[in-house]
């Protein structure tokens, strides 16, 4: 009995799917020298199918692209409401850090955007955009924070490049431990403190502080409660944006 009309979309959908996530690791991991035979090896499909969907590694690389540049998350909001600046950064970092974890090949394959001469050049000018409107953003909560005295007062613009600096870190890890998982990573309470003052959501604790007593005793310490608290108010938007910091 010849398939229905519902039945052939439903297999064109799901191998189209198949081909995007093919691409979007085997891109991630290589880059614009990875060729739509990778792809198609990676998917499982033939050659010739892959070339049914997308006309050209450069469609795929444009799609996968765009996808990653949507999806990629929050952008820092400029004020939550009953939150204090230290606790809008410690939800953008325990954000970005969920993401990193979750979606590698999504920032490994923006990173191509930005590195790789090869990328088309208007992908890579909506990329710089975003990620220089996101650092912006950043800096002005870590700005905002360091008036509250939440936030340690070493100069903004570097406390943003370390805040990228470990993004970017974690994201290639995991891209290269997919075995391994998440699970394996720093938590987002890690990176906070490295940049949150004692008063902080998610401080130091100042050794032997509330975040040191609550992890000796195998509870969560602020630190981690603060990580939490940011993978419930930004998880919904995805970016750090856009190739975030």
């Amino acid at each position: 009995m010849p398939r229905s009309a519902a039945a052939n979309e439903r297999i064109r959908a799901s191998q189209r799917a198949a081909i995007l996530d093919a691409g979007r690791t085997v891109f991630a991991r290589r880059g614009l020298a990875a060729t739509m035979d990778d792809v198609a090896e990676a998917a499982g499909i033939s050659h010739g199918l892959a070339y049914r969907y997308f006309a050209s590694k450069a469609d795929l690389f444009r799609a996968l692209a765009q996808d990653a540049l949507t999806r990629s998350p929050a952008e820092p909001a400029a004020g939550v409401p009953d939150t204090t600046p230290g606790e809008r950064v410690a939800r953008v970092v325990g954000a970005l850090v969920d993401n990193r974890r979750d979606h590698p090949e999504t920032y490994q394959l923006l990173a191509h955007v930005l590195s790789d001469p090869a990328a088309p050049r208007d992908l890579l000018v909506l990329a710089e955009r975003r990620g220089q409107e996101f650092r912006r953003r950043l800096r002005q909560l870590i700005i905002d924070g360091q008036a509250s005295g939440e936030v340690v007062g070493d100069e903004p613009d570097q406390l943003v490049t370390a805040i990228a600096a470990c993004l970017d870190g974690l994201g290639r890890m995991a891209l290269g431990r997919p075995a391994q998982g998440g699970a394996s990573l720093p938590s987002a309470a890690i990176i906070l403190r490295m940049i949150m003052t004692s008063a902080g959501p998610a401080g130091p604790g100042a050794r032997g502080g509330a975040a040191d007593r609550a992890g000796a005793s195998g509870g969560a310490g602020a630190a981690d409660r603060a990580a939490a608290a940011g993978r419930a108010g930004a998880a919904g938007s995805s970016a750090d944006r856009g190739t975030g910091p």
